[in-house]
């Protein structure tokens, strides 16, 4: 096995050859649309290409150095590792994060149930490639994956009861869910994300610009889709959603503070599913978690319990893995890290 840089790669031909919408090529034409330098990879047998992934290389302000982060690609070899190295260096990077597309453990949810203590779990050492625990993750560990392989009639069955009466008391009460894969849905989206749903939950979230580029970018190929929960003439909830080969992921969405008791979040999600199946989806993704012993007063619960109600098994990632190039600055980078991120909360409270 051998691993190149691609100078010029078919985007069709790369994007066969990856299993994550972020290691996809329209994916890597976003970043470098907000500035950032993407380096794709092959990884060849003999002559033949198996497998491809991409590392994004973010400046640092004011400086000549990056960090170079590889989100949802393959478990890292150690061939992968030295040309990623190798990368790093001629990219001036304090060291790469690696996030792998890899499940450590795995929770069953029985009705919005999870028994702690009882998960399975896979072994992985990435010691042995050299690569050191980070400091502080991008990606939650966590997540929620649903089998959409089931019928409609599984899938409900599965559900926490409490979700099955949401969902339908939304339907009774003449909610409606549409496609709005459009510009103008964009707008409806962001403008309901960055007015209500930012301002209520108080969380750091990325500009309207960057969902702007986003959307040009995914899109026109498919990957990226708009729902709206529609009520009379107001949107109660819109979410943004990719589909990846099999895989449908939920990333974004947004709430409106007005007829919450609605429930339109939990008919947009049902619908989310049922547009997932119909794209031939065998699984969907739910982006983010808290791991199953969470914490009833940790900020995120809510969106936990959410996820929580649909069924899905709950995952643990292996996490996120450094590979440091420059051992000099890279604890000077993670200690100025900790204290931009202690007085973003300070001011935020």
């Amino acid at each position: 096995m051998k691993v190149t840089v691609f100078e010029k790669i078919n985007r069709q031909t790369y994007n066969s050859r990856v299993n994550h919408p972020l290691q996809s090529f329209e994916w890597g034409e976003f970043r470098k649309s907000n500035g950032v330098k993407v380096v794709r990879f092959g990884i060849w047998e003999k002559e033949k290409l198996v497998s491809a992934f991409q590392v994004f290389f973010h400046p640092i302000p004011k400086t000549k150095f990056t960090i170079g982060y590889f989100p949802k690609g393959e478990k890292p070899s150690k061939t992968m590792i030295k040309a990623i190295k190798q990368a790093a260096r001629d990219n001036n990077a304090i060291f790469v994060k690696f996030e792998p597309n890899q499940i450590y453990k795995t929770w069953k949810n029985q009705k919005g149930k999870i028994e702690a203590n009882d998960y399975q779990e896979k072994k992985f050492d990435f010691e042995k490639l050299g690569l050191v625990k980070s400091a502080k993750t991008t990606f939650d560990p966590h997540t929620f994956v649903l089998n959409l392989k089931k019928k409609e009639e599984e899938l409900l069955e599965s559900f926490q009861g409490k979700t099955r009466y949401n969902l339908r008391l939304s339907q009774r009460k003449g909610v409606k869910v549409v496609e709005e894969s459009t510009p103008a849905g964009l707008t409806i989206f962001t403008n309901l994300l960055f007015e209500e749903t930012v301002k209520r939950q108080g969380f750091y979230l990325h500009n309207p610009e960057y969902f702007k580029k986003l959307w040009e970018k995914l899109a026109p190929a498919g990957i990226a889709k708009i729902l709206l929960a529609k009520y009379k003439s107001n949107v109660l909830a819109a979410w943004m959603i990719f589909s990846w080969k099999k895989t449908l992921y939920y990333p974004y969405g947004a709430s409106s503070n007005q007829f919450r008791n609605l429930m339109a979040s939990n008919l947009i999600c049902w619908e989310a599913i049922r547009l997932g199946k119909k794209l031939g989806c065998e699984q969907f993704d739910m982006w983010g978690s808290l791991p199953p012993e969470a914490d009833s007063d940790h900020p995120w619960y809510g969106f936990h319990r959410f996820k929580l109600g649909y069924g899905g098994d709950l995952v643990e990632m292996v996490g996120s893995w450094d590979l440091v190039v420059n051992k000099f600055l890279y604890p000077l980078y993670n200690l100025a890290e900790k204290l931009r991120w202690k007085f973003l909360r300070l001011k935020k409270r």
